[in-house]
């Protein structure tokens, strides 16, 4: 079986930088355990897989070890492939995934995408975050993620976490923030319950 499979730095405008996502166009869906496996062996955070369903693409996300509900830089990285290799035209394209209609649309040279809004509140956490994490936050809320907050960027970055205790918590992926220097936030992304210890960035806790 040869499938087309392209490999694109996301949230970047050079080589090698950004977050890398591979992306395997495909005429029709795969067994979950073959895409799982092609996942696995590209070993990024997340493989894309898409399938053109009329004027609108179908399109699920994997990482190595688990199929993901929600995904921001590997869907930028599929509508890049598709507009810029596999012959998609217009200035939006649609995708029916798990998590709803995602739209992606060209703004110039660049593409824009819309997420479905996922305000956190303030919960009562899984015992094991802060042990996981190592060092007390200010505040701790939650949506599809934790999203633990800091004082400073300093701290977010003196972090060493517990990947091991992290990714037995309630909650796949935890996010770690503070007000940045010359920005306006730091932030760090674990997900080791989904087989990824350290995302360089994620469109999807953003």
């Amino acid at each position: 079986m040869e499938l087309p499979i392209y490999q694109l730095d996301a949230f970047s405008s050079h080589q090698f930088a950004g977050n890398p996502a591979a992306v395997c166009p495909l005429q029709a869906w795969l067994p979950i355990e073959k895409m799982q496996a092609i996942a696995a062996e590209n070993n990024l955070a997340e493989t894309a897989f898409c399938v053109r369903q009329g004027d609108r693409y179908g399109l699920r996300w994997f990482t190595p070890s688990c199929e993901v509900d929600l995904c921001g830089h590997a869907t930028l990285a599929t509508a890049a492939a598709l507009f810029r290799y596999e012959g998609a035209g217009g200035e939006e394209l649609l995708f029916d995934t798990r998590s709803g209609e995602l739209a992606v649309r060209k703004q110039g040279d660049r593409l824009c995408l819309d997420f479905p809004a996922q305000p956190p509140r303030r919960c009562q956490p899984d015992g094991k975050l802060v042990e996981g994490l190592g060092t007390q936050p200010l505040d701790i809320l939650a949506a599809r993620y934790y999203m633990v907050v800091y004082g400073s960027a300093e701290e977010v970055r003196g972090v060493r976490p517990n990947f091991e205790v992290l990714s037995r918590l309630d909650r796949g992926g935890i996010i770690i923030t503070a007000p940045g220097n010359g920005v306006d936030f730091v932030s760090r992304f674990f997900a080791p319950g989904f087989g990824i210890n350290e995302d360089p960035v994620t469109g999807s806790a953003h």
